[in-house]
């Protein structure tokens, strides 16, 4: 005889999985995060290098990086006192189709084209004194 998960069980962890599919989605659709996870396809960036690539304060870039590392996107990393961020590798199908979509589908964005194209041009003035930024 096979043994049944109880229902109570069953259900909690495919509502778990449909909670982080949702926040997925819901990282995908804000256009900020979709900028940040952009620039991130191309490998680790300091926190500095999003906020000079995309003009905006370090709070809330922040804050959108958090939200991306809640829905499990990306990974952080500290360097003494700057934070490194990189892609988290995809889990699930879903996870690995968005970012597929990401790099193929929306490269023709021009908004997300010109935010790599200064990424390109960026360097970043790590010092052995100062750290990653000055």
């Amino acid at each position: 005889m096979v043994a049944k998960k109880p229902i109570a069980a069953a259900n909690g962890s495919a509502a778990l999985a449909v909670k982080q599919v949702n926040l997925i989605f819901r990282a995908f659709s804000d256009h900020t995060r979709l900028r940040i996870l952009n620039l991130l396809s191309g490998g680790e960036l300091c926190v500095c290098d999003i906020v000079d690539v995309l003009k905006l304060s370090q709070p809330k870039v922040s804050r959108h990086l958090a939200y991306l590392r809640r829905a499990g996107l990306v990974l952080a990393r500290r360097d003494g006192l700057w934070m490194h961020y990189r892609l988290a590798d995809a889990a699930k199908p879903v996870h690995r189709n968005l970012l597929q979509c990401l790099t193929g589908c929306l490269s023709d964005v021009p908004l997300l084209s010109r935010d790599r194209a200064l990424l390109d041009q960026r360097t970043c003035r790590k010092t052995a004194v100062t750290g990653c930024c000055s």
